[in-house]
């Protein structure tokens, strides 16, 4: 028997698992990283679209229009947000982005008539200046919160959680930590942050209620108050968002991304998107709430597919993060030199927390960002954002619909009985739901 037939690794401890055990033993402390899981999760790939046939009278797409506005916010809200696109820029905090990319990512959406998210950290002058639709987070670390930003922004969404890290706060370490961001923060420079993972004036939905009430009585009841969870718990948590008086929720599934935090986290809490929506869309028809209280999800969105699947299952909208920073460059093949400096490769990078990025987008450094240009980020995400807008239309259309809220779990089967029982649709070529 040859040597290389005769080496088997372990199963229970397999090369990366080695790896992990010899590093924890050096270094004595977890490892902190960016982006998002990296485990084979069920996803939207899992699931597929029938499209039309004799039952079904397609669209022509030459010449039958399909329409993409959303509306977001008619619960409460005296200007709900009206939406070209159903598809949104999630939270990234100035800190964990530079000030180029934050401003391409504003001048990106407002070109396509949809909104951007402020994340951590308070809002800067070119992300307001840039967007159209600014969505102003408030979260457990009140970072930059000041009550006359929440009277500039167009929506404000209350962070309860994020799907990298349910239950647990952001983190900025201190070489991304500059005179700005650190002014901006009310912190000392170059000094590591961590965010609070629970908001320090309430401890439940009764005391969330009072501080929504709280905030619309500061915007005048004006603008929509979103909630945004990690997907964990997710019919209770999107219960009592609705009973706390939610115009939005904002549900984050597993897959999504960070700026940076434990990997543990990111690899061993909460729940992939695909059931997560299930279990928000079943909790908000139980309560008579879907399509009143409206469902943005996130986490691991990628393709007009996705999106499709997403807007099918029961969605009103979709937001994404690291695929927008994907769409700016991140990760792309150039600069090969500053990724091996890195100790990795283009296709392979998750250093957003060490403020090295190589293209310019989750830095502070003024020579990496000045490789990201706010005209060029911004363009490459309007593409970016134009092709997933066509093939959501194109899906749609293929299944006879025209508007892409008019997308329906009967549109489609699951590929496994995994993401069939996850998402309940039918597994192909059958009637079946497990657990239906």
């Amino acid at each position: 028997m040859s040597k290389q037939n005769s080496l088997r690794p372990s199963a229970t401890f397999p090369l990366d698992v080695l790896a992990e055990i010899h590093r924890a033993a050096d270094q004595g402390i977890y490892e902190i990283r960016g982006f998002g899981t990296k485990r084979s999760l069920p996803n939207f790939d899992d699931l597929l679209f029938l499209g039309a046939s004799m039952s079904r009278y397609p669209l022509e797409g030459y010449r039958e229009k399909c329409a993409t506005n959303v509306t977001l916010g008619t619960r409460f809200a005296k200007k709900p947000i009206e939406l070209n696109i159903p598809i949104t820029i999630a939270g990234m905090s100035f800190g964990a982005l530079g000030a180029h990319a934050k401003e391409a990512i504003g001048r990106a959406a407002t070109q396509m008539g949809t909104s951007t998210t402020t994340g951590d950290g308070g809002m800067t002058e070119e992300e307001r200046q840039s967007s159209k639709t600014l969505v102003y987070q408030v979260l457990p670390s009140r970072y930059g919160l000041n009550p006359d930003d929440l009277r500039r922004a167009d929506a404000l969404e209350v962070v309860v959680g994020q799907g990298a890290k349910p239950g647990g706060g952001g983190m900025l370490l201190g070489q991304k930590i500059t005179e700005r961001v650190a002014e901006m923060r009310d912190l000392p420079e170059g000094i590591d942050q961590r965010s609070a993972c629970r908001h320090p004036d309430w401890t439940g939905p009764d005391d969330l209620e009072i501080k929504i009430q709280e905030l619309r009585e500061i915007t005048d009841w004006q603008i929509p108050i979103y909630i945004k969870i990690g997907a964990a718990r997710v019919s209770y948590d999107v219960a009592l968002s609705v009973k706390a008086g939610a115009d939005v929720i904002v549900l984050d599934g597993m897959q999504g991304g960070t700026a940076a935090t434990q990997d543990v986290f990111i690899e061993q809490v909460g729940i992939p998107t695909l059931p997560a929506l299930r279990m928000a869309v079943d909790a908000l028809r139980e309560l008579g709430m879907h399509r009143k209280v409206q469902l943005i999800v996130s986490g691991g969105i990628r393709t007009g597919a996705d999106i499709a699947k997403a807007l099918a299952m029961g969605a009103d909208a979709v937001s994404i993060g690291s695929a927008t920073m994907v769409a700016m460059g991140c990760n792309k093949p150039v600069f090969i030199e500053d990724y091996q400096s890195l100790g990795t490769e283009p296709g392979y990078c998750h250093h957003c927390h060490t403020g090295r990025c190589p293209v310019g987008i989750t830095t502070q450094d003024p020579e990496l960002e000045a490789r990201l240009m706010p005209e060029m980020g911004a363009r490459l995400l309007r593409n970016y954002l134009t092709t997933l807008t066509l093939e959501v239309q194109t899906l749609a259309r293929a299944c006879g619909k025209s508007h892409v809220l008019n997308l329906e779990p009967e549109d489609m089967v699951a590929l496994t009985i995994e993401a069939a029982a996850m998402a309940g649709i039918p597994l192909a070529g059958t009637n079946w739901i497990p657990g239906a």
